[in-house]
């Protein structure tokens, strides 16, 4: 296209574009790290408090999380984006990476299981916003192992971790999907990255052929009914040739003498270079930021999964304990108002017990789920007095009445604070990622700010899907 035919206001708009894009990266970069360095702090005083019990694994399993929260602000003060390619054996992975950095980096070859662990290189692709000369992100490019490959149980690990540490994913194909294809991009999903289809080897397939397979893997990515139902986006199937095949060259030259020689065309690779670099650049500092937060998510999710795990017994003593004083408390007190007001003081203080006793934190967001079961566990106590005053009379007269009455109320409250007791062990467990500068939180207003054709946009659904 002539640039002197694009508008001066188009240029404009585009510029700023960049501009607010770059904003809102920096925002979700600077919000992630928040989040993290938060959770690292509590954590760090958890684990010197779980030191000091006789409890292993609690404090083992503290540790581990902890030094995953470490590594993931560690990547993020870094600011390298990790792009992994997965594909079969002979799908030409590392061709498609060599291409990509412009020179034969990675070994390729004919034979199967060419590489043999997975291999990180840095990219430069001079990613920078033009108003500021400041570089967006480094990238890193990890080639892997065939996925179909020997000892393949070894390899599959090797896989799942790469995959938790790549914030994007180029997935090899050579042809149309095989059964094992299929499979690996269901496992991939599993994984909610961003993901992009390269069909390589187009100089192998003719015009028609080609167009063909490449509708073929557009239809996966809209299909309904099965498996891979939104893994990617129609638009994120790329077509490449990285390691065109030679082809002959018939050669005449000026004495007449005509000879036929083999010539290898250039990669076909700029659609998938100026797609990464345009991911790059929008979302670059945002894919970071997702990725350390699901990361950071699922450690704090591990810490509280295990320590109410570890300490069910004595939350259930807990619990049984404070609805017994619940019943006396109610049982004695022959005032309707007064039995509401007690019970949910009771209530507040074995919620703050229980948080005091797995040392996790009640959160304002599941705070406000918890009322609404006080509330209705008062209201339930509140209508057991006036359903027993109405039928016994006037209230707890004789003694007969009164024991009758009073039963009943205990009974109810009993029950309300088990209730109570119970739902806080569940909001405590998945609440700790809710509160201020909660993953959860941090995650949502990413995806929620990202525009509608970004890569990113497309895990809304992904990241919360229960």
């Amino acid at each position: 296209m002539n640039n002197s035919n694009i508008s001066p206001e188009i240029i404009t708009e585009n510029s700023q574009s960049t501009e607010n894009s770059r904003k809102q990266n920096q925002l979700h970069w600077k919000r992630a790290r928040a989040s993290l360095r938060k959770a690292l702090n509590r954590y760090s005083v958890w684990q010197n408090a779980a030191q000091k019990t006789t409890n292993s694994e609690l404090s083992s399993t503290i540790k581990t999380q902890l030094d995953l929260l470490k590594s993931n602000i560690d990547k993020l003060d870094q600011g390298v984006i990790q792009i992994a390619v997965f594909g079969l054996v002979s799908r030409g992975k590392s061709a498609v990476l060599n291409a990509l950095l412009g020179e034969k980096i990675l070994e390729t070859g004919p034979l199967n299981g060419v590489t043999q662990w997975p291999r990180s290189i840095r990219w430069n692709p001079n990613l920078f916003v033009n108003s500021h000369q400041e570089e967006v992100v480094k990238t890193d490019l990890i080639d892997t192992p065939g996925l179909d490959e020997v000892a393949g149980q070894v390899r599959g690990e090797m896989a799942k971790e790469v995959t938790r540490q790549a914030d994007l994913i180029l997935f090899v194909v050579s042809g149309d999907i095989t059964r094992i294809e299929y499979d690996a991009l269901s496992e991939l999903r599993k994984a909610k990255k961003p993901l992009i289809l390269v069909f390589n080897k187009i100089d192998l397939y003719s015009e028609t052929e080609r167009e063909e397979i490449y509708q073929n893997l557009q239809k996966i990515a809209v299909h309904q009914s099965g498996e891979l139902q939104d893994i990617y986006s129609p638009s994120e199937v790329v077509m490449v040739s990285a390691d065109p095949t030679p082809i002959p060259v018939r050669i005449e030259w000026s004495d007449g003498k005509v000879t036929n020689e083999w010539e290898t065309p250039s990669p076909q690779i700029d659609e998938l270079r100026q797609k990464i670099i345009t991911i790059l650049e929008r979302e670059g500092r945002s894919l970071l930021a997702l990725n350390a937060l699901v990361k950071a998510r699922e450690a704090e999710v591990n810490i509280a999964h295990q320590t109410v795990k570890l300490k069910q017994n004595e939350a259930d003593d807990l619990i049984w304990n404070f609805a017994k004083y619940k019943a006396l408390a109610v049982a004695i007190n022959p005032i309707s108002i007064i039995d509401v007001v007690g019970t949910t003081v009771i209530d507040l203080a074995l919620i703050r017990s229980l948080s005091r006793l797995y040392n996790l934190p009640m959160t304002s967001y599941e705070a406000g789920k918890l009322w609404k079961v006080i509330i209705f566990s008062a209201g339930g106590i509140l209508l057991g007095d006036l359903g027993s005053s109405l039928l016994l009379g006037l209230g707890k007269v004789d003694i007969v009445s009164y024991t009758g009455v009073a039963i009943t109320q205990a009974s109810i409250a009993a029950y309300g604070t088990y209730a109570i007791g119970s739902a806080t062990k569940v909001y405590l467990e998945r609440g700790c990622t809710w509160g201020d500068l909660g993953q959860d939180i941090v995650i949502q207003d990413i995806l929620s700010q990202m525009e509608p054709d970004t890569i990113i946009s497309r895990l809304q659904q992904e990241l919360f899907k229960e």
